[in-house]
């Protein structure tokens, strides 16, 4: 099985969710997006999996969320998947993926991740 976490290991959750898919006997390939933040075109990719528009991917109660003079409008999707390459902190997380089922999930709450475990 081919499981990819998007992880903050800051953040409470993402390690929670982490823990929950490293207890379940996968070994998932860990992104540091904040080191590492995905392309425009992965950004896309995972909204598409989510069925979510990028605009739902923003953690819009960070600062640099908020107090961005750059941002673009909310609409465009790729306009927004591009502004997220640079500014990766205001992506949501974790955000995992079982690409052999082509789903994501956003582990918010971490159990949510259950949902595409082992299938």
């Amino acid at each position: 099985m081919s499981i990819t976490i998007y992880h903050n290991p800051r953040c409470s959750k993402s390690r929670k969710t982490l823990e929950i898919i490293v207890e379940s006997g996968i070994e998932p390939r860990i992104v540091e997006y904040l080191m590492m933040p995905p392309e425009a075109e992965t950004t896309l990719h995972l909204a598409s999996l989510l069925h979510v528009p990028v605009a739902n991917l923003l953690r819009r109660g960070e600062a640099e969320f908020k107090d961005a003079t750059d941002l673009p409008d909310l609409d465009d999707n790729e306009a927004l998947a591009a502004w997220i390459v640079a500014h990766p902190r205001v992506l949501e997380r974790p955000i995992v993926v079982n690409e052999a089922i082509n789903k994501a999930i956003i582990g918010r709450p971490p159990e949510n991740v259950l949902e595409i475990l082992h299938k």
